[in-house]
């Protein structure tokens, strides 16, 4: 039985938000620490408000993973209801031209 695109898009769409989301908690759970310096206290870089305004804790290869991550997984949810569409359009073509005059 052939598997149909929409459900392709969608485990894809499912598997990339979960992918994108390890992927991100990697990405921040092995950047380098930086210290505080009115306490001298290493804080968790999850935590650190430097991060938002920063990027300098992320490398540009995971730079361009967590994009690509993000883009295939934006691509297929945009691509799962549009090709889910197209299949119900299709299977109500097929459904109308038995029950036309070929049909009687």
């Amino acid at each position: 039985m052939k598997k149909r695109r929409s459900s392709i898009f969608r485990s894809v769409a499912l598997g990339g938000l979960v992918a994108t989301g390890i992927a991100r908690a990697l990405v921040l759970l092995t950047a380098s620490p930086v210290p505080d310096p009115a306490s001298g206290r290493t804080e968790p870089s999850v935590f650190a408000p430097v991060i938002s305004s920063n990027w300098d804790y992320i490398t540009p290869a995971q730079n361009w993973l967590l994009i690509l991550l993000t883009s295939v997984t934006l691509i297929c949810i945009v691509a799962w209801p549009i090709a889910a569409w197209m299949e119900r359009r299709t299977d109500a073509d097929a459904n109308r031209r038995v029950l036309g005059r070929q049909g009687r």
